[in-house]
């Protein structure tokens, strides 16, 4: 009875906790022992961090960049004098994977499903190469490549359980990229999302299955979840999983609706030597958040991704595919 009495307020508490807007860099607890931190994109290109409690240790999502992940590991330790244990990788992009020296050279350990580690095999060291050359954090670690995370897992569910807190790492097939893991708490109902789903315009979709991706969406539209912690953008609800699937099925549909008509890539892009910069390609008004209309990061604009798209369709396989190969 009284264990029943504490379920029903700590179910009210998380479903009276306001989602306020913050600063990048500004942390915010989202539920009892679970700390979000939006990370600086536009200055730093970092990601979002989430930690969360367990009774004797900590969890984090994501490493983001080294510059990140030391800004992170500051405010980390103001919210709580646990050691962190695991640091779970979303997948194996720059900015959520980079930092992950910063966190296992004080004893934590990585863990990720095993498709990061195969990414890492297509991609690397060439991406760490060109991140050295541009990213003072990345050259300080003085390292040849990306630290591979210490454990992997094949199945669909990694748990980590101490009696006190269920956390399930959840692998659903390829979306955004191959590797791609959600952390879910389905007592807080809470889903940590790394870029599979972003809340505004910060969708890569280079390594993506644009296919595949809205059916992996759909899959944790069936989870019982009240919060989303996106990988960039700020928290918010089950709206935040709509509208991302939502831009990948209208993006997807313009685009396959002009090349069924015959039109060719020229026709839908301008280019600028050869970046796109502009698309004839409209999205309707209610996916307009995940759209990117302006250049601060060209590789998320609209006429990359009309782009990227068109190819999928025309070739007949992922961009992922596409893009690295086998």
């Amino acid at each position: 009875m009284e264990r029943s009495l504490a379920w029903v307020l700590l179910r009210l508490w998380i479903w009276t906790v306001p989602i306020l807007p913050a600063a990048p860099g500004e942390v915010r607890q989202i539920a009892q022992g679970v700390w979000f931190r939006e990370g600086e994109f536009r200055e730093s290109d970092h990601c979002n961090n989430i930690w969360i409690e367990m009774k004797d240790y900590v969890i984090l999502v994501d490493a983001n960049w080294p510059g990140g992940a030391l800004a992170c590991q500051e405010d980390l330790r103001k919210t709580t004098g646990k050691p962190l244990r695991y640091v779970l990788i979303t997948h194996h992009h720059e900015d959520h994977l980079y930092g992950s020296p910063i966190w296992t050279r004080n004893g934590a350990i990585s863990v990720a499903h095993r498709g990061v580690v195969e990414e890492m095999k297509r991609y690397e060291p060439k991406r760490w190469q060109d991140a050295v050359a541009s990213r003072r954090d990345v050259a300080q670690l003085r390292i040849n490549g990306p630290e591979p995370p210490a454990r992997t897992f094949a199945e669909e569910k990694f748990v980590l359980d101490d009696g006190t807190r269920r956390v399930e790492f959840l692998h659903f097939g390829w979306a955004h990229t191959r590797g791609d893991g959600f952390v879910y708490l389905p007592r807080e109902r809470i889903l940590c999302t790394g870029d599979a789903v972003v809340h505004g315009p910060y969708n890569y979709l280079g390594d993506s299955n644009g296919d595949n991706w809205p059916r992996v969406i759909e899959r944790l539209l069936k989870l019982d979840v009240a919060t989303v912690l996106p990988g960039h953008g700020l928290p918010g609800g089950q709206e935040v999983l709509v509208g991302q699937r939502n831009f990948l099925l209208e993006l997807r549909a313009a685009v396959a609706s002009t090349v069924k008509a015959g039109r060719k890539l020229d026709d839908l892009i301008v280019r600028k030597g050869k970046q796109p910069i502009a698309t004839t390609i409209k999205l309707p008004d209610s996916v307009q958040k995940w759209v990117t209309g302006d250049l601060w990061n060209p590789t998320l604009g609209l006429a990359v991704q009309v782009e990227m798209v068109f190819r999928e369709l025309t070739e007949g396989k992922p961009h992922g595919e596409i893009l690295g190969g086998k």
